[in-house]
């Protein structure tokens, strides 16, 4: 069987960044992928599903009310791996095109203290697995290590 695309990536090079994972077209429509890797792989700890999952739901939420991607928000949701998360857009976009949204869901993120939207029994199939001081740490890490700073040596994919 043929390899797909995300297993091509040398994981041993990657680094935390926002990375454009792929781009396909449905209908008339194209679909941007980003890969948005929080965590250096086989390098630093995966993080813990809790603070993901809670990272999810605040994302999520986030982008499905923002007043820009809310339409062209199609999933946001965990890497089986736990490094990061995956993100697709209704759309056309380079990493760098959606760097001001990070920052401000990230910054959302980090900067959340309520609670933790669609987290009870009626609105998720595993509420109690949340852990949101360790979102908010994790959020202001990438910002602070990361975002803030970026360069093109974490936009796009190592060679």
């Amino acid at each position: 069987m043929e390899k797909i695309a995300s297993f091509t990536i040398d994981h041993i090079k990657l680094q935390p960044g926002v990375y454009v994972s792929r781009k396909d077209t449905v209908g008339t429509e194209a679909i941007t992928t980003f890969d948005l890797r929080m965590t250096s792989p086989n390098e630093e700890p995966v993080m813990n599903t809790a603070e993901m999952h809670t990272i999810e739901h605040l994302a999520a939420t986030f982008l499905r009310n923002h007043p820009q991607y809310k339409d062209k928000t199609i999933y946001f949701g965990p890497m089986g791996c736990r490094t990061g998360f995956y993100l697709l857009l209704a759309g056309d976009y380079t990493s760098k095109d959606i760097m001001p949204l990070m920052i401000e869901m990230y910054e959302f993120i980090r900067d959340y203290k309520d609670e933790v939207p669609g987290a009870s029994p009626k609105d998720c199939g595993n509420f109690r697995d949340m852990n949101l001081p360790m979102a908010n740490y994790l959020a202001n890490k990438y910002l602070e290590q990361v975002l803030y700073k970026i360069d093109d040596s974490r936009l796009t994919y190592p060679q």
